[in-house]
């Protein structure tokens, strides 16, 4: 996955749990894709002081990520529904079919409630 892709999706999962501070610069830097000199510029500290907040505040996000797995159980649970609409759109239904679209519908209904 794109690095910035997924510490954005690290944020939108654990933002939250960062200070204020913490959350201003990673915004900036992650989701207004600032540099680090502007940053550090308008938050009145050095580069190297946003540097190693933006850092901490990865290593952070990564550390809940390894604990609690809710943006892998997103993306597993994302995945499945778009093979319930693959699924969904090539299969024609007659009633010979029937059978075997609802049996593969509850195996994957099932693989996701086992991600939950």
């Amino acid at each position: 996955m794109d690095e910035i892709l997924e510490q954005a999706l690290l944020y939108d999962f654990y933002g939250e749990l960062l200070t204020n501070h913490q959350k201003e610069i990673y915004e900036q830097f992650i989701l207004e894709d600032l540099s680090l000199s502007e940053i550090a510029e308008t938050a009145g500290i050095s580069r190297q002081g946003v540097h190693d907040l933006v850092k901490r505040c990865q290593k952070t996000l990564e550390g809940y990520e390894t604990r609690l797995h809710l943006v892998r159980r997103f993306l597993s649970i994302k995945e499945k529904i778009h093979e319930l609409e693959k699924l969904l759109d090539s299969s024609e239904l007659t009633e010979g079919n029937q059978e075997e679209l609802r049996r593969q519908f509850r195996e994957l209904s099932d693989s996701i409630l086992d991600v939950l």
